[in-house]
């Protein structure tokens, strides 16, 4: 499709005016359908996203590890703010689901040049909002379930061998930085993860903002 683009863009500028709106025709038509199956692959590709993390934790729901992990969060007695945290993730990430939907919906039926280069534009919001929220809610619980499973965990130990609960200044200060190294780096991994898939597709979709520039200017 790339190659009929480009030759119909050089036929346009070649041609006599007859053929002109003709050319811009086939090119805006060409422009549309290929912002509408970029943002449609968005969206399958947050389902398929959605889906990966809802079976992996079905299937991490019958080991021994999650029931492990389940207790001792009940025994912390935050298992409420655990449930909490999941339903208002999940819903984030449906209603970004959702917004993908519309947006591919909303491009896929639109027939002006300039309402179509304004729901691009949108949809690239869109997706940076989606990968930002991802990104720093993932770094944000990670650094807040091993900095709160360290201090549960030390004082533990430290009860069941007759010692102070308290962690020292520099105990502390050690662990803190190396769970804040270990997140930037894992959440480093997952930017870069992001941008591989979801970089192409903005791309795709700021070429076909730049080529309908040119048609409604």
């Amino acid at each position: 499709m790339t190659e009929e683009l480009d030759l119909l863009k050089k036929a346009w500028k070649k041609d006599s005016h007859a053929y002109e709106q003709v050319t811009e025709n086939q090119i805006y038509t060409m422009l549309h359908k290929k912002s509408s199956t970029t943002v449609k692959w968005i969206f399958i590709i947050s389902l398929i996203e959605l889906g990966f993390g809802l079976v992996l934790g079905i299937l991490l729901s019958f080991t021994k590890y999650d029931a492990e992990n389940v207790e001792r969060i009940k025994e912390w007695g935050i298992y409420g703010y655990y449930i909490a945290v999941s339903i208002i993730l999940y819903g984030v990430v449906l209603y970004f689901i959702y917004r993908f939907y519309t947006m591919y919906r909303k491009i896929s039926v639109e027939d002006s040049v300039q309402k179509l280069i304004q729901n691009i534009l949108k949809t690239r919001k869109v997706v940076k909002q989606y990968i930002a929220f991802n990104l720093t809610a993932f770094a944000v619980l990670c650094m807040l379930v091993f900095g709160f499973g360290f201090y549960k965990g030390y004082g533990e130990i430290a009860l069941a061998n007759g010692q102070s609960p308290e962690i020292p200044m520099n105990v502390a200060l050690l662990v803190m930085a190396l769970i804040i190294i270990f997140t930037g780096i894992v959440t480093l991994l997952f930017w870069l993860f992001y941008k591989l898939i979801y970089g192409i597709f903005l791309k795709r979709l700021l070429k076909n903002y730049e080529e309908l520039k040119k048609i409604d200017y």
